[in-house]
C-alpha cells in the first residue's frame, strides 16, 4: 500500500502543478462536489497556484451547507418538545433555519446533545428511557451507513424510544442536475472520493459517459488534488468521457458491499430538498416503510416546512458555483463565522467559511 506520506509531499505537488501551468492552454471549468476537497484546496492555496485559464468551482459537497432550512425548523420544533432529546453532530448547531438556530435553542434550554456518532444515541436512549431520543440524520452516503447501523441495534435491542429525522442525500444525481442547468459550464469534476468508497465508481462512470463530462475520483491531499486536476484536462483534451479512479488506495470498483446492502434494507431512493439546488429526485434516502415506527417525522406528525432563503444571502449559489462567497453583500459584514447567515459560512466544509478562513 502506497504510503500517506507520499501524497503530502510538496516538491511532487509542485513539480505536477508546473506540468499542468504547460499542459493546459484553453479555459477548463472544473467542478469539485465534496466538502473535503473544497477545504483542501483552499488550505493548500490550490485556487491561486493555477494558471488562471483553470477555474475551480465549489459544488453542492457539504452535507451541512445544503441541509434545508424546513429540516432545520422542524428539528427546532422537535427541541421545544420536552419529551425530546435531539441528538445531533456538532456542526450542525449553528446552521441557520428561518428564526433561529440549534445553538440558540440549546441555549434556552432545550435538550441538545452533540454526538460524535450514530450509534451514541443507543447509550442515550437507554439512560433516558423517559425521553424520546431523536437524532438528526444529515449526511451523504457516507454517513447513511453508520445510522443504519444504529437503527439495526435499536431493534436487535428492542429500544423503543429512538427515532430518525432523516436528511440524507446521494451525490450522483445531483451532479446530473449540476451539467442541466445551463446557467455555467462544467467541463469536469472531481468526484467525491468519501462518497465513492461507498458507492464504486459504476455511477459516475455512467454520469461521465451519458453526458460527455469527464471525471475523476480524487483523494484529499492537495497532490491528490494537482493529480486529479492534471488527469481531467488530458482527458478533456483526449475527449475522454470516463470516470477515472485515482483513489484506489480507498475506492474499490465495487464499492462497500457491505455498506451497500445495509442501505438498500433500511432505506428508499427519494426526491430530496437541497438548499440551493431545490427539490431533486433520486438524490435522497428515506425509511422503507416497514421501520416507519423509527420514523420521527409520522411518530410526531410533522412536516418540513418550505422555506424561502434570507434575503440578501447567495448560498444557494455560491453551491452551484455560480458566484463566489465575496460576491455576496452580507460576506464579512452581517455573514461571519460567529454570526452566519448562510449554511455556507457554518461548516469546516463550507465554501463561505474556507474561503473566509484561508483568503483574509
Amino acid at each position: 500500500m502506497t504510503s500517506i506520506n507520499a501524497f503530502k509531499n510538496p516538491d511532487l505537488t509542485q513539480k505536477l502543478l508546473s506540468k499542468i501551468r504547460t499542459l493546459n492552454t484553453a479555459p477548463l471549468n472544473i467542478m469539485e462536489v465534496c466538502g473535503t476537497h473544497t477545504m483542501s484546496i483552499y488550505k493548500n492555496g490550490l485556487d491561486k497556484l493555477l494558471p488562471s485559464s483553470i477555474q475551480l468551482l465549489s459544488g453542492p459537497g457539504c452535507p451541512v451547507c445544503v441541509t434545508d432550512i424546513g429540516y432545520i425548523d422542524a428539528a427546532l420544533e422537535l427541541s421545544h418538545r420536552k419529551e425530546v432529546l435531539l441528538a445531533t453532530f456538532g456542526d450542525m448547531l449553528k446552521v441557520p433555519g428561518s428564526t433561529s438556530s440549534l445553538n440558540s435553542a440549546k441555549a434556552n434550554g432545550a435538550d441538545i446533545k452533540v454526538v460524535y456518532s450514530p450509534l451514541d444515541c443507543i447509550t442515550l436512549a437507554q439512560t433516558h428511557r423517559h425521553k424520546e431520543v431523536v437524532f438528526l440524520g444529515v449526511g451523504f452516503e457516507t454517513t447513511a451507513p453508520s445510522i443504519a447501523l444504529t437503527l439495526q441495534k435499536a431493534i436487535a435491542l428492542s429500544i423503543p424510544n429512538f427515532s430518525l429525522l432523516l436528511s440524507l442525500k446521494t451525490m450522483p444525481y445531483a451532479m446530473e442536475s449540476l451539467i442541466f442547468d445551463n446557467r455555467i459550464v462544467i467541463d469536469g469534476f472531481i468526484c467525491p472520493g468519501h462518497v465513492a468508497a461507498i458507492t464504486g465508481t459504476a455511477p459516475f462512470n455512467a454520469l461521465a459517459e451519458k453526458y460527455h463530462v469527464p471525471m475523476v475520483i480524487s483523494g484529499f491531499e492537495a497532490l491528490d488534488i494537482a493529480g486529479a486536476i492534471y488527469t481531467l484536462i488530458k482527458m478533456t483534451h483526449a475527449h475522454s468521457y470516463t470516470c477515472k479512479n485515482l483513489y484506489t488506495r480507498v475506492v474499490k470498483a465495487q464499492g462497500n458491499t457491505k455498506a451497500l446492502a445495509l442501505l438498500d434494507h433500511y432505506f428508499k431512493v427519494d426526491i430530496s430538498s437541497w438548499r440551493g439546488l431545490g427539490k431533486l429526485d433520486k438524490t435522497g434516502l428515506s425509511l422503507r416503510s416497514n421501520f416507519n415506527n423509527f420514523n420521527a417525522l409520522l411518530k410526531f406528525d410533522l412536516t418540513l416546512p418550505q422555506v424561502k432563503a434570507v434575503s440578501g444571502c447567495i448560498c444557494g449559489e455560491v453551491l452551484k458555483g455560480f458566484k463566489k462567497p465575496s460576491d455576496c453583500r452580507l460576506y464579512k459584514t452581517s455573514c461571519t463565522p460567529e454570526n452566519p447567515i448562510g449554511a455556507c459560512m457554518v461548516s469546516s466544509e463550507g465554501t463561505c467559511m474556507n474561503f473566509y478562513k484561508y483568503n483574509n
